[in-house]
């Protein structure tokens, strides 16, 4: 069942929502002459009706049980904010230009994720297309958009959307996502939206006046407060909401997959659990493939494996510990979950499958955790070494180029580039932007606004860190935006270069490309901090070491037969490096002499 308002053309309109315990439902249009719409209900509580003299831009509130008037739980456009009128849209009126476009495959993917507000100085989807030729120079080939449904006032990072099929109004609204979608399409760029099915956010969230409790329950509590209803009464038509919404964006917007928020939140003990019938009905589209993409901590193979052997189907999963393992070495830091990571040993055992609690004991959760990834190939997980999670939830919002060297940051960008995973950049990262991402909030509850603050301070005593920035203050807003005058400058510029070539050897080398666990050989020291790996393909074969020692290092490793000659080093000159010592040519046997914070990469 399709939901919101439905344009039919001819200045008519479908309306539909679903309020199975009210007794009567109206539309009440208020723009662009106020009048009355009685809805009729059907035997699953959706109440419908058409109307004549509906065109786009009318604006309208439901009117429940001829009481209170609330906006449409499915809108397409809140051009007034989360509290006032839902907008009618015409949703086939947009002169699509992307007919050719066929997507990226999932294992092909350089992603590039971004927060639409502060990627550029406007802050809108138009002004991102700008910069697409950028991001197509670089090597970009996907970019993932952190939430775009409708939330409290224009500054958020998008978690706290309370409209989850309306398109926010500061970023565009729903011309603008269009536009930016279409272009993305013409420069060879797959676009992957970031959505919420866990909870939704506390201001604006009127689905409590349509359910009465329905679509959430108490059964479970999420770190935000009640459960959404997947499993208990009334549940097939919660998850029709959820479902409507993924096609919605995939049908009327060409989105290419979605990236889906925090699933280990979506409690659901069903014998066909939400997020397989989801899979489910993506599957049924028909054309290029669309790509769900989960965030979990469960380390659960259930994500990806298929239905048939018990599992979701979903395509990919983000895996944190990989980014854990790097980070720990690269920058010591060994507060909060961090306390579990920090060994060679445990990064080449994230470098060969993804996950490294993988039904091991984990010392921070006090109890094993997670089963084997063995039997998924590993272009199914997206690997990163910087995120909005991982530097927006630090305190000041620290970004790794300020947290470690340069050289080091040449390291963390070589061994995430050259992993056998799909890589993603966060926004910025490439040239090393040194601005805090921190978050931000323009709520207007002052109660709200406060018990953020509190939660916020809260959150950061297992790290040790206090002073907390005000979230809802503009400032952490404005600061948090790219410096776009530094891409070229100084070490900037080298840093970008570097970026650049790691994705051109990725994508042109087949060694590199073909992302395959099976023709992967991975060792490490773990006194010395040396990683080195082996990966081949048919007539192509590259090994690279890396030290992550801040000394330098002399060995002699298990070199593969081969004339191996020197194709990138990050200590190199031209990477504004101090120079280095590694031969041009290697021969197995020799001896190594390794500058700190280095990664070499040889081809055979």
């Amino acid at each position: 069942m399709k939901l919101g308002s439905q344009y039919q053309g001819d200045n008519k309109t479908k309306f539909t929502v679903w309020a199975p315990t009210r007794d009567r439902m109206a539309v009440r249009i208020v723009e662009p002459e106020e009048r009355f719409i009685e809805l009729n209900k059907d035997e699953w509580g959706y109440w419908e009706g058409e109307a004549e003299n509906v065109a786009p831009g009318t604006l309208y509130f439901y009117q429940l049980d001829g009481e209170i008037d609330r906006p449409d739980p499915a809108s397409h456009h809140q051009p007034k904010g989360v509290h006032g009128p839902s907008e009618v849209i015409d949703q086939q009126s947009y002169g699509w230009q992307d007919g050719d476009w066929q997507g990226i495959p999932q294992a092909e993917m350089i992603i590039y994720e971004l927060h639409v507000g502060t990627f550029t100085p406007e802050g809108t989807f138009v002004a991102i297309i700008d910069k697409l030729p950028y991001l197509k120079d670089l090597g970009v080939n996907a970019i993932e958009i952190m939430p775009v449904a409708q939330f409290p006032g224009d500054r958020n990072w998008g978690y706290d959307g309370v409209y989850i099929y309306g398109v926010q109004n500061s970023y565009g609204g729903p011309a603008g996502l269009k536009k930016l979608v279409d272009a993305c399409h013409r420069e060879g760029i797959a676009v992957i939206l970031d959505v919420v099915y866990n909870h939704l956010g506390p201001e604006g969230n009127y689905l409590w006046d349509y359910g009465r409790g329905i679509y959430f329950m108490d059964k479970y509590k999420t770190p935000w407060g009640s459960a959404l209803n997947f499993d208990d009464a009334y549940c097939n038509e919660v998850r029709n909401y959820f479902i409507e919404n993924t096609l919605y964006w995939l049908e009327n917007y060409h989105i290419d997959g979605l990236r889906l928020d925090a699933i280990h939140a979506i409690y659901d003990m069903s014998a066909r659990p939400f997020l397989q019938e989801l899979a489910a009905r993506v599957g049924e589209l028909k054309g290029r493939t669309r790509y769900l993409i989960a965030e979990s901590d469960l380390n659960d193979m259930r994500i990806l494996r298929s239905p048939e052997k018990g599992g979701f189907g979903l395509h990919g999963q983000w895996c944190d510990e990989f980014h854990h393992t790097l980070h720990t070495l690269i920058t010591g830091e060994k507060d909060g979950y961090y306390s579990e990571f920090g060994t060679m040993k445990l990064l080449e055992k994230a470098y060969k499958q993804g996950y490294v609690y993988d039904g091991i004991y984990s010392p921070h959760r006090k109890r094993n955790h997670g089963n084997s990834p063995k039997d998924f190939g590993s272009e199914r997980f997206v690997v990163c070494i910087q995120n909005h999670d991982q530097v927006g939830n630090r305190l000041g919002g620290d970004r790794l180029s300020t947290l470690v060297d340069f050289e080091a940051l040449k390291l963390a960008a070589g061994a995430m580039l050259l992993s056998a995973f799909v890589p993603m950049l966060f926004m910025g990262e490439e040239y090393g932007e040194e601005a805090p991402f921190m978050y931000f909030i323009s709520h207007g509850d002052p109660g709200l606004i406060d018990a953020v603050r509190k939660g916020r301070a809260e959150e950061f005593k297992a790290f040790g860190w206090d002073k907390v920035p005000d979230p809802q203050g503009k400032e952490v807003f404005m600061q948090s935006k790219l410096n776009w005058d530094n891409i070229d400058r100084g070490k900037h510029g080298a840093l970008r270069s570097l970026y650049k070539k790691l994705i051109q050897l990725r994508q042109n080398t087949p060694a590199l490309a073909k992302l395959d666990k099976n023709n992967l050989e991975v060792h490490s020291q773990e006194e010395e901090k040396i990683l080195w790996v082996y990966r081949h393909a048919p007539e192509s074969k590259v090994f690279y070491v890396m030290n992550f020692n801040g000394e330098a290092s002399s060995c002699s490793l298990s070199i593969p037969q081969g004339n191996w000659t020197k194709i990138l080093d990050t200590s190199d000159r031209q990477w504004m490096g101090p120079g280095s010592e590694m031969p041009d040519r290697l021969s197995p046997g020799e001896t190594l002499k390794l500058n700190p914070w280095s990664l070499t990469l040889y081809e055979g």
